[in-house]
Formats: C-alpha cells, structure tokens, sequence
C-alpha cells in the first residue's frame, strides 16, 4: 500500500514487560503505513512519562505488570492526559479486569490473540475514540450465567448493557462507541425491553445476575 503523504499516521506507543512481545508487536505494526509505533514502555510509569514526552494517539497496555497495573496506569494517563487513547492488549479475560480496566477509562479491550489486521483496525478505531471490545469480552461479560429463557440481545445491544453496566451514562456510551446519543438511547429503550425491566438501574442489576460484571 502506498503511503499517503497528506495523512499523519496514528502514534503509538506499546507498555508490556515482555520485551519478546513489544518486539512482536512493533514487528507486526510496521506492516501498516497509517500506524507508527514511537515508543515502547515496560512498566506502567515509564508509559506515563512517555506520553508526556511523545504525546502518543493511542497506547496499547497490558494489565499484568510489575508495580502499578495496567488499569491503574490507564487511570492515570486519561486523568493526566485526556486526549490519549488507551487501548487494553492482554492475555487476560475476568470481568473483574474488564470492569477495572474499563472504568480507568481505557476505549477498548482486546486479547493478544486477535489478528494483525484486527489490532490495527482496533488501533484505528481508538484513535477517533470508537470504543472496542473483543467478541469474547462481551461474551465473557454477558453470556457465562445467562439463563436459557433470557432474552438475545444483538452484539451492539450487547456492548450498550456492558458499559451502561460499568456505571457510564448515555452521553459516555455515545462518545465510547462514536455513536449519536439518539442512537445510544434507542440502543438502551431496545436493552430494557428485552429484558423487561423499566430503567437504567435495573438493567445494570439485571446484567449483574447474568454475569456481566
């Protein structure tokens, strides 16, 4: 593919303390001329003074790390530098991790197993701050305890309850999933129909019992 000159590429920088991974990674990104990985971090506080220093669009972070974890440093950075994306790349998939990570404020989770082209267009999708999340995160978060006779939900119904779940508000949700409020509220009107329950509140308790944080 040839570079196009007038586009800037997305910068990224990478936090894990697997220096076997951080190779692989900034192997895999430099398949892609609108991704441009300025630097690499091994711990959660060398990728706070990064993006103090390289000013980064995305960071892509691990959450098992040495000292401060990967959500903490999430928090951390989004406090510090609100205009950063953090996107969460790691072999982990509780969802106590999720919610944790998800509520330091990262845009998106995703496992290391995904595709290269999954990850770029993950990487792309954070960079306009369209949220991401893997299809096993949201079938991790809403399907282990759902009983047989609870209603299907639609995978982007699905990703509304998860994060109207985590406690964010419509105006959140939208700017998460770079979705119109409106559209966020029919999204919601959908997910409290379906599982028959008359607000917001119910909802999240409801997807609490069916495993979703």
């Amino acid at each position: 593919m040839e570079k196009d000159k007038s586009l800037k590429p997305i910068r990224v920088i990478t936090v894990d303390d697997h220096e076997i991974l951080r190779g692989g990674i900034k192997f895999v990104l430099l398949a892609f001329d609108d991704i441009e990985l300025v630097g690499e971090a091994r711990n959660a506080d060398e990728a706070v003074h990064l993006c103090e220093q390289l000013q980064p669009d995305v960071v892509l972070m691990d959450l098992m790390m040495v000292g401060m974890n990967g959500a903490e440093a999430t928090r951390a950075i989004r406090k510090k530098y609100p205009e950063i994306q953090v996107l969460i790349l790691t072999s982990f998939l509780e969802n106590d991790l999720v919610q944790q990570a998800m509520q330091a404020g990262a845009i998106g989770y995703l496992l290391k197993g995904i595709s290269i082209d999954e990850l770029a267009d993950a990487i792309r999708a954070a960079a306009i701050g369209r949220s991401m999340l893997a299809a096993e995160v949201i079938q991790a978060l809403l399907q282990p305890s759902k009983p047989s006779s609870q209603p299907v939900l639609s995978k982007r119904q699905e990703e509304v309850l998860a994060l109207l779940a985590l406690g964010l508000s419509n105006e959140a949700i939208a700017k998460r999933m770079k979705l119109s409020p409106s559209t966020i509220r029919h999204h919601v009107s959908q997910v409290l129909n379906k599982l028959g329950v008359t607000n917001r509140t119910e909802a999240a308790t409801t997807a609490m019992r069916v495993g979703c944080v």
